[in-house]
């Protein structure tokens, strides 16, 4: 029996491009930008990390070095770090797959690391 989709909750943060640019992402999941969506840009990283585990949202971030160290900390549902040497479309398509073969829990308490290494 095929597995049921999950519709993620994603808060992308401010360093990143506004949730139009992931397309796909944008599509298939509840995505937020704490910036353009939420208002709330310039949050210092652990007030950010707090938005997103109140909002229980995937909180996706170029800040591996700062927020890695507050993943699970919190009762969250994860944060995913990405290489600022990926492209929006490149981010779109292997975070869109992530989530797709993500059960609905998969992501909690973790940091996932997605860099431009195949």
């Amino acid at each position: 029996m095929p597995r049921r989709f999950h519709k993620h909750k994603v808060l992308l943060d401010e360093n990143l491009s506004p949730r139009t640019a992931f397309p796909s992402l944008n599509s298939k999941f509840d995505v937020k930008h704490v910036r353009d969506d939420l208002k709330r840009g310039g949050l210092p990283d652990p007030q950010l990390y707090q938005l997103a585990v109140k909002q229980q949202r995937i909180l996706l971030t170029y800040n591996t070095k700062h927020f890695h160290q507050l993943a699970g900390t919190l009762n969250d549902p994860g944060i995913i770090g990405i290489s600022p040497h990926l492209t929006s479309a490149q981010v779109d398509t292997k975070v869109t797959a992530l989530l797709i073969r993500s059960t609905p829990n998969a992501l909690a308490g973790k940091f996932t690391d997605l860099t431009g290494e195949t």
